[in-house]
């Protein structure tokens, strides 16, 4: 089973924000109180904490999905939900958070550096915060959101001072046991050390560390061995130690041909983006300060080697130390070597200016409208998608199953600019509208429906402009209707004024309004001749 893990994929998801509530207060002599339904609270957020009692992400490696709580949906009486709890993981110092396509998210260095990896969903208006002057009883609420939810990779990219390379066996483990309280596992067989290790040394009045990395062989960069993606470790190192091995009984093996391998392999490493310096260029790992340590002076041989290959070193403008990680000879002076260079790099560091960020301000432009529509094509039909935060955001927070949540977002698209721009773009009654992308809401576009819904009097979650909205007409339709009406009428008044012209009319309106009291009477106009 594996102990150290310094990769993994993660799959992170926030919480769901809760609901809003929909209720009415009622109480002793006010059946009506007005609305009083609470917020849902807010989902929790998933946030990377870098802890430095966890050195491993073994723990992300058995578990890999990791949700934070949910929101409490909001109650009656003006009581909001609860928000759900923020979760927390731990993760070492040093690490790297990625996305799969190896964007840098965030590099967590120091204890109690954080980065939200997930944000967890708001949480839904109530029918109370709904409320207002022209909607005073809201029959409806607003949903909750779902919490963000993606896949990340952590890489753990240890925090050390000076990095140890080297062949395996060629004392790297001994070394950094002899000058450190680590205590590595050592063995007399070629890879023991399997993954990094640390250790810290004091020499004079600077503490520095230095890490041991697995063993580098010729081909690493192509996978022989181990590999070389255990040189992460090492890309924050202000210099690398040359572990020689001068005792090595493999006749085709020498620390001259050694040191050129590990270089190659250095060379052919690529140093990740995300470690730039102070101007904002990369270092490669074989430019940077490097020391030659010839290990196992103490063997007769390896004294013998390390006095032949020494002068060819230092010609090549490298500082060679002969150590020996058993008799502990030499070991003194190399610790004040690393000491040096550690303390140069950290002065560079402290004298360089620090790297403010500019503030920019970017202010709304004047014809920014919050959206825009993309005119696609779906089987040969026109297809319009209307992308943006605030669209996007109110069709999830839309009931659906409620008429009068509809109308409310109806509202606020037709507020927003969302219809009068579907006009610009071209479209027709009855076009097929996409709020979102790929898993966005369909609608059949119908622009008979007028904004204003706040003063139609209708039941609470219901609204008028839906009652019947089969059969509802379109404008076209009720322009031909309209239409017919002016020609019945018109018609009707031809006929009439034909009849009058014909004759048919021979009375006029004062001898019929004279003649309507005698007919009440009994009596005729002939009557009295």
């Amino acid at each position: 089973m594996a102990s150290f893990v310094d990769r993994v994929v993660l799959h992170v998801s926030g919480g769901s924000g809760g609901h809003g509530c929909v209720s009415v207060h009622r109480e002793k002599f006010k059946p009506l109180g007005g609305p009083d339904g609470g917020n849902g609270g807010n989902g929790g957020d998933v946030i990377l904490r870098v802890d430095h009692q966890t050195t491993t992400l073994l723990d992300y490696h058995h578990a890999p999905h990791r949700h934070a709580s949910n929101g409490g949906p909001g109650m009656g009486d003006w009581r909001g939900g609860k928000n759900g709890e923020t979760l927390v993981l731990p993760v070492p110092d040093g690490t790297v958070v990625k996305t799969k396509d190896g964007e840098v998210l965030a590099d967590l260095v120091g204890e109690g550096a954080e980065f939200v990896a997930a944000a967890g969903g708001l949480g839904g208006l109530g029918n109370a915060a709904l409320s207002s002057q022209k909607r005073r009883a809201p029959g409806f609420a607003l949903l909750g959101i779902e919490g963000d939810s993606r896949d990340i990779v952590l890489e753990l990219k240890s925090i050390a001072d000076i990095a140890l390379v080297g062949f395996p066996s060629a004392g790297k483990s001994s070394l950094i046991a002899a000058m450190s309280a680590a205590r590595p596992k050592i063995a007399d067989y070629p890879f023991t050390t399997l993954v990094p290790n640390l250790g810290v040394v004091q020499a004079g009045d600077v503490r520095f560390t230095i890490a041991d990395v697995p063993g580098l062989i010729e081909g690493a960069s192509e996978g022989r061995g181990l590999g070389h993606h255990f040189l992460r470790h090492v890309e924050r190192c202000a210099a690398l130690v040359h572990v020689l091995d001068c005792g090595t009984l493999e006749s085709d093996r020498d620390p001259l041909s050694d040191l050129a391998i590990i270089e190659a392999e250095l060379e052919k490493y690529a140093v990740d983006m995300s470690y730039a310096g102070q101007d904002g260029e990369v270092v490669p790992l074989n430019h940077r300060p490097r020391l030659v340590a010839l290990n196992k002076v103490d063997l007769p041989d390896g004294k013998d080697m390390a006095d032949f290959v020494r002068p060819e070193l230092e010609s090549r403008g490298y500082r060679v130390f002969e150590v020996s990680a058993t008799s502990h000879e030499g070991l003194r002076q190399l610790g004040f070597a690393m000491a040096e260079i550690v303390k140069a790099a950290r002065d560079a560091v402290a004298a360089a200016p620090p790297k403010v960020q500019p503030v920019v301000l970017r202010p709304r432009a004047v014809n920014e409208t919050g959206f825009k529509i993309r005119r696609e094509e779906k089987n040969l039909e026109p297809l319009f998608r209307v992308l943006g935060e605030k669209p996007e955001r109110w069709v999830k927070q839309t009931d659906f199953t409620n008429e009068e949540a509809i109308g409310y977002l109806a509202d606020r698209l037709a507020k927003l600019g969302v219809e009068t721009e579907l006009f610009k773009q071209g479209a027709k009654p009855g076009d097929t509208v996409v709020i979102g992308e790929d898993d966005g809401v369909v609608f059949d576009w119908e622009p008979t429906m007028m904004a204003g819904a706040e003063l139609l009097a209708s039941p609470r979650g219901t609204d008028p402009r839906f009652a019947d909205i089969g059969d509802r007409p379109t404008r076209s339709q009720k322009r031909e209707e309209q239409q017919e009406r002016r020609d019945a009428k018109a018609a009707a008044r031809a006929e009439l004024e034909a009849e009058r012209r014909a004759g048919i009319w021979t009375e006029s309106v004062s001898a019929r309004r004279a003649a309507q009291p005698l007919k009440e009477s009994g009596l005729e106009a002939d009557d009295d001749l």
